[in-house]
């Protein structure tokens, strides 16, 4: 068998809905590697035995135990004979720590139950765990639930370009502004708290010019959570328009800022933004800005895995229309803007019928309510997500 081959290694039925609630705690329990492990991918583990549980572990950090290994460092003899749940399937390679599937092996387990196959480097895990009689279950979960978790991973194995999340403040009536050019704040503390958590898991938070010259922000994760890498912050620029004066190039804590620019941008404009310390980089533009394309190309060049783009409404727009982004929150405030305000959207988009489903519940943040939706793509074995269910979703940019 292909070790990459995403079918069951040895699978003698399908999961159970034991094994399914057992999974959800794993993935529960891999969300605590948010914004530490990568460019690893967040993974949880659960050790049962005789229905009891019997120890849970999780990747913390990059370099450090992952998952199966931390969970089995805390079973101890208790794993010997037990089922062991993780969200991706167990590694069977040597990189920075050894095999976890000889880990598993060592360790007497019985019966392995994995969400996701290993789209990387680590495939291979399953096949070996069978060989050596392991029941082996997995994939155990359709993809559009194994790896909502930590998408941007599998995104990248299989694309090579960043996973995008859009991030938008509305309020009740869809504006994110009161009038154009005019900073309006619209969340409370507690929403603006979890911004800064979610910034901490992105290899870059995005904006465009004109939130980069109105709201003057830093763009930085100053949450509980302290990424390990703090993420990049991406301007995009097509006239280089963003002022040296800036904060993010003045105040914020060191971490690296891109402005990528459209080639009719003035010189001056670029030298002036390098010489403030941005890093500057001239991309083509395509139709109202600059060319998505291009602009993904260089970040992936880069290395930037996902994006965070928080605004404005021509970007957000852009990437909604040319089905860029891959997950969508909207933080609504509880408070109306009025005819005058600035849209989400420059135009009217039906999330439902570019593909669009409920994500999470909503959930209250203070004040403020969350609205997540996803977008379902076709998986890696060509299958389709459901149509999207969230019927409210067609209101978003309305007005």
């Amino acid at each position: 068998m292909d070790p990459r081959d995403p079918r069951p290694a040895n699978r003698t039925g399908g999961p159970t809905a034991d094994d399914l609630r057992w999974l959800g705690r794993a993935h529960a329990l891999a969300r605590r590697g948010w914004g530490q492990v990568h460019p690893n991918p967040m993974v949880g583990c659960v050790i049962v035995r005789d229905g009891e549980l019997v120890a849970e572990g999780w990747h913390a950090r990059f370099g450090g135990p992952h998952a199966e290994v931390h969970a089995l460092e805390r079973a101890g003899e208790a794993a010997r004979g037990a089922t062991v749940y993780v969200t991706l399937e167990p590694c069977g390679h040597q990189g920075k720590t050894p095999p976890c599937s000889r880990a598993l092996l060592e360790a007497g387990v019985a019966r392995v139950v994995y969400a996701a196959a290993d789209p990387g480097a680590g495939a291979g895990g399953a096949a070996a765990l069978a060989r050596a009689g392991v029941e082996v279950v997995g994939p155990a979960e359709p993809p559009e639930r194994a790896r909502r978790t930590d998408p941007a991973f599998f995104h990248w194995a299989e694309h090579g370009t960043p996973w995008i999340a859009l991030k938008l403040a509305v309020s009740l009536d869809g504006a994110i502004a009161a009038a154009p050019g005019e900073r309006t704040a619209l969340s409370g503390p507690e929403a603006h708290a979890w911004v800064h958590d979610l910034r901490a898991g992105f290899d870059a938070v995005l904006v465009g010019a004109g939130t980069a010259r109105t709201d003057d922000p830093l763009l930085t994760a100053r949450g509980e959570i302290r990424p390990r890498v703090p993420p990049r912050r991406v301007v995009l620029d097509p006239s280089a328009s963003l002022p040296p004066g800036a904060r993010m190039l003045t105040e914020a804590e060191p971490s690296e800022v891109l402005v990528l620019a459209g080639p009719d941008a003035p010189a001056a404009r670029l030298r002036a933004l390098e010489a403030a310390g941005a890093e500057v980089a001239v991309v083509a533009r395509g139709e109202g800005g600059l060319d998505l394309d291009a602009v993904t190309r260089a970040l992936a060049e880069r290395d930037v895995r996902s994006v965070l783009v928080e605004g404005g409404a021509r970007v957000a727009t852009s990437l909604l229309r040319e089905d860029r982004a891959h997950r969508l929150h909207l933080l609504v405030a509880p408070r109306a803007l009025g005819p005058s305000a600035v849209q989400a959207f420059t135009e009217p988009l039906d999330l439902a019928v570019r593909g669009w489903e409920g994500g999470e519940p909503p959930r209250t943040l203070g004040r403020d309510v969350l609205l997540t939706y996803e977008r379902a793509v076709p998986s890696a074995g060509g299958g389709r997500p459901a149509a999207a269910t969230a019927a409210d979703a067609t209101a978003v940019g309305q007005g």
